[in-house]
């Protein structure tokens, strides 16, 4: 005989807190996107050698929501894994992508406004993550 339980209230918060955050996240990059859009902001940007590319809404959206669920899915591993050291492993692990994550920013040719409102962009979902997606009661 089997039975099925319902997700705990806990779980089911947690779900809904992360998937909120999941959502903020991408919402952050969204409005910064915009605020340099309409603030005159040209997102062109130019790799050595290469043409340049023009940095639209639709990226903005795909990366940084693929950003934020690979987050989610490497605290979900490290808290199934690792136990109560999950949370301090996941905020190095974002501290270190969060600083790679500027290189090739560094790297590119674009207009001050552009690689600012890039760089604010950078920081908004690991900030949103961070402050989400860990269980706050320790």
């Amino acid at each position: 005989m089997s039975s099925t339980t319902a997700p705990s209230v806990s779980t089911t918060a947690s779900l809904r807190r992360r998937s909120l955050g999941i959502l903020a996240a991408v919402a952050a990059c969204v409005a910064i996107w915009l605020v340099g859009a309409f603030g005159g902001a040209d997102y062109a940007v130019r790799s050595p050698g290469q043409a340049a590319m023009v940095v639209n809404l639709v990226p903005v959206v795909v990366v940084s929501l693929a950003a934020a669920l690979l987050g989610w899915a490497a605290l979900a591993l490290l808290e199934r894994f690792t136990g109560r050291s999950a949370t301090t492993i996941w905020f190095s692990l974002v501290v270190a992508a969060t600083l790679l994550s500027f290189a090739p920013l560094l790297q590119v040719d674009a207009t001050a406004g552009a690689k600012i409102a890039l760089g604010a962009m950078h920081l908004a979902v690991p900030v949103v993550l961070v402050s989400q997606l860990p269980e706050n009661d320790h």
